[in-house]
């Protein structure tokens, strides 16, 4: 299926802080031509950092795309391509929420918008946190809300949380290691 479609060459048409856009042009075995978006992420990692009592910890931010804040995991870019999705995770569960973790475990990769985005990001499950404190960035404002996983579902139910990495990584968290 692949040899049916050919990027014949790419354009970059923006480069942000955060996502450098492209414009690709495709060729198809039929003769045909497009040309395609395509937008690079570096890429991110996410946490579901759980306290000894089972809640959660989640940050509620602002977000300009939303133009309001949302109730997330938490998370962040990483620093370079090169950087392990783990370390991001680490400094990000630091950062946010002012909590550490000896021992991160892996729970899912997510790639969220896989039709022009090439972002992953790699989610860590982090428990037997150890308190510390936030390390927010200067234009950093978060709240940190622990929460019950039954009403984290039902917000997502209810769409009042609409974040797919969070989404994905709470309902994967309870499959993986709550319905045993």
């Amino acid at each position: 299926m692949s040899e049916n479609v050919k990027r014949v060459g790419r354009d970059l048409i923006y480069r942000g802080a955060i996502i450098e856009v492209y414009q690709d042009h495709m060729e198809f075995a039929n003769g045909n031509k497009a040309d395609w978006d395509y937008i690079h992420h570096d890429g991110a990692a996410a946490v579901v950092p759980v306290l000894e009592d089972g809640r959660i910890l989640m940050v509620r931010q602002y977000r300009t795309a939303l133009g309001r804040e949302a109730l997330e995991i938490p998370a962040g870019k990483l620093d370079g391509a090169d950087e392990e999705g783990i370390v991001c995770a680490a400094r990000e569960l630091e950062e946010e929420t002012g909590y550490r973790c000896e021992n991160l475990e892996w729970l899912l990769t997510l790639r969220p918008t896989i039709a022009y985005c090439d972002e992953k990001i790699e989610i860590f499950l982090a428990r037997d946190l150890i308190p510390s404190r936030q390390h927010l960035n200067e234009d950093e404002y978060v709240d940190v809300q622990p929460c019950d996983l039954e009403e984290l579902k039902e917000k997502i139910f209810a769409g009042q949380i609409e974040d797919a990495k969070t989404i994905a990584a709470l309902l994967a968290y309870e499959a993986k290691y709550l319905r045993r």
